[in-house]
């Protein structure tokens, strides 16, 4: 808001399952050597560990190097849904992130769910971050595609804070091994001295710590045969494209990238960022009843919000970006209801949305008396409520605490590690104000060129966008229309998906969402078509003021995005 056994599949044919959880159990013992017999039942080989290292996310501070170390613990476990069941390993602990010339950068904290390849070929595996900048992986671990995730009520409140951890019938380890990657300074990462947890706080320096956590992940478990997939959200997202490009560079050939919740670009103009958020404020409106008469699909009632700001772009841009706030005036608020079905009151209040710190008016008058979430427009609370006072968004306030509870239970008892003498830090709050965002000669990222640099390097390369309707921290044309920037590059044909679901930021914490995600995905992995997804001929054309794809654009930069 988000090292150890990487998988029992080798590149070439099938390792038993015994036999691999042993080896995943020398890599957690640090290669120890210990004779594991292959009789040894997977309950007897789990290895909890205990990791006394004092972790610091202090933007000054780095580890020093003795006291490093890629233990691991390994658990095991069982995943059943839908009849089928798949044995699989958490394995929790550090590896330790080198840079090209052997300089050792940061000691990374993660957690890998492995299964074992049943026709023997290489599972993909695939790597998880969330964005911030500062955030730890724990909201797309602990929310998503794992084989446990927090159950939240989400869009409502109901017995919050007590979200219990269940069993997770949407979970991808049938699919693909999944690993859950915190950046320095987030998690309990940290950098090894002589550098600083600060030394990877900027775009560019980040993707080279991650590229390279990514190439000892592989090295260590034997994985450089196998499908690898990235997975960002919101900040990930450029992240993801950055990655890629780095990676594909690096000799790393990738298969797939997921961009869920994306902020592709920082330097989208201000008219173009008002004109692009419209649609997911009005599918907000529709979710509290300010839609007359009130949408049966939630598609095409994109489309028809699409198509009226597309037409009336010069006026929404003039309204949206003037020096001080002004309302469109009574005949053009009624002429635009009348074109949109929403109240004139709603549409009135969207051009307050820009003009103040958060929580803008857009958020506070919607719903009188309410307050709505960035995050997740269809998240409220009363203006009055306590928890607004330290948290001025009632859909981060939603998942925060729940997900810290869950995440303390589940570190010791399920994952088998425990830290006693170290945080884990779920959300950083030092690392945004300080984050070098300039990338490619720009003060912020622009990466669709770099999205497209990864395309051109690997055309086989797999793209999926993923958005949710009611994310007004990331709303979904936006990325439509940067992503539309590759229909400028001639003879360019990815293999690009874009697809849309009830929900927001994140999507995935929607019940009815979850399974169409998790659905999407399998087809995505298997190499099937997405049903409903857009592909990059169908989006709508590009912005016209920004730059084709393999420029960057250079306008003044948005505020800084979410998880």
């Amino acid at each position: 808001m988000h090292g150890g056994y990487g998988g029992l599949a080798r590149p070439r044919g099938r390792m038993p399952a015994t036999a691999a959880v042993a080896a995943a159990l020398l890599l957690a013992l640090g290669g120890c050597g210990d004779d594991l017999q292959s009789t040894t039942t997977p309950a007897q080989l789990n290895q909890p560990y205990t990791d006394t290292t004092a972790y610091s996310p202090k933007a000054g501070d780095g580890l020093p190097a003795s006291q490093v170390s890629e233990r691991a613990a390994v658990m095991s476990h069982q995943w059943t849904a839908n009849g089928a069941s798949v044995d699989y390993l958490t394995t929790t602990g550090h590896l330790t992130a080198t840079d090209p010339n052997g300089n050792a950068e940061a000691t990374m904290s993660y957690v890998a769910y492995t299964a074992p390849s049943r026709d023997g070929s290489p599972r993909p595996v695939t790597f998880f971050y969330n964005g911030g900048p500062g955030s730890s992986s724990v909201w797309l671990r602990l929310g998503s595609f794992a084989p446990t995730r927090v159950a939240t009520p989400d869009p409502l409140m109901t017995n919050w804070p007590n979200f219990p951890l269940v069993d997770n019938p949407e979970s991808l380890i049938a699919t693909t091994d999944m690993v859950f990657i915190d950046p320095p300074g987030t998690g309990l990462s940290e950098a090894i001295q002589p550098n600083t947890n600060q030394t990877f706080w900027g775009a560019d320096a980040d993707v080279k710590v991650m590229r390279d956590f990514i190439r000892r992940y592989l090295s260590v478990n034997g994985r450089g045969g196998s499908p690898i997939y990235l997975y960002g959200e919101s900040y990930g997202t450029p992240r993801t494209d950055m990655l890629a490009l780095a990676l594909e560079s690096a000799g790393v050939p990738l298969t797939g990238i997921v961009l869920q919740s994306s902020i592709l670009n920082y330097m989208a103009a201000a008219g173009d960022q008002a004109v692009g958020t419209f649609p997911s404020y009005a599918q907000v409106a529709a979710y509290f009843n300010q839609v007359s008469p009130s949408p049966t699909n939630l598609g095409a009632y994109a489309q028809r919000i699409e198509n009226f700001v597309t037409a009336q772009y010069a006026p929404i841009v003039h309204y949206a970006t003037a020096s001080s706030p002004i309302s469109p005036d009574a005949g053009t608020l009624a002429a635009w209801s009348s074109q949109t079905g929403m109240a004139t009151a709603s549409i009135g209040a969207y051009f307050q949305y820009f003009y103040d710190t958060e929580p803008s008016p857009g958020q506070t008058t919607l719903v009188p008396g309410y307050t709505i979430g960035r995050y997740d427009g269809r998240v409220s609370l009363p203006n009055g409520d306590a928890r607004l006072a330290s948290d001025d968004d009632p859909s981060d306030i939603l998942i925060s605490k729940p997900f810290t509870s869950a995440l303390a239970s589940q570190m010791p008892n399920y994952l088998g590690y425990t830290a006693p003498n170290a945080t884990y830090q779920t959300l950083n709050p030092d690392i945004i104000g300080v984050w070098n965002f300039s990338h490619a000669g720009q003060p912020y990222p622009d990466t669709i060129p770099d999205l497209l640099a990864a395309l051109q390097l690997n055309p086989k390369l797999k793209v999926l966008a993923s958005n949710g309707y009611h994310d007004l921290a990331t709303p979904y044309f936006e990325t439509e229309k940067e992503l539309a920037r590759l229909q400028t590059v001639s003879g360019l044909a990815p293999n690009l998906q874009v697809t849309f679901y009830q929900g927001g930021h994140m999507i995935y914490l929607d019940d009815v969402a979850r399974p169409q995600m998790q659905a999407d995905l399998v087809a995505f992995y298997q190499n099937r078509p997405v049903a409903n997804a857009l592909t990059l001929a169908a989006l709508p054309s590009p912005w016209p003021d920004e730059s084709p794809a393999n420029t960057p654009t250079a306008k003044i930069a948005r505020a800084a995005a979410a998880r």
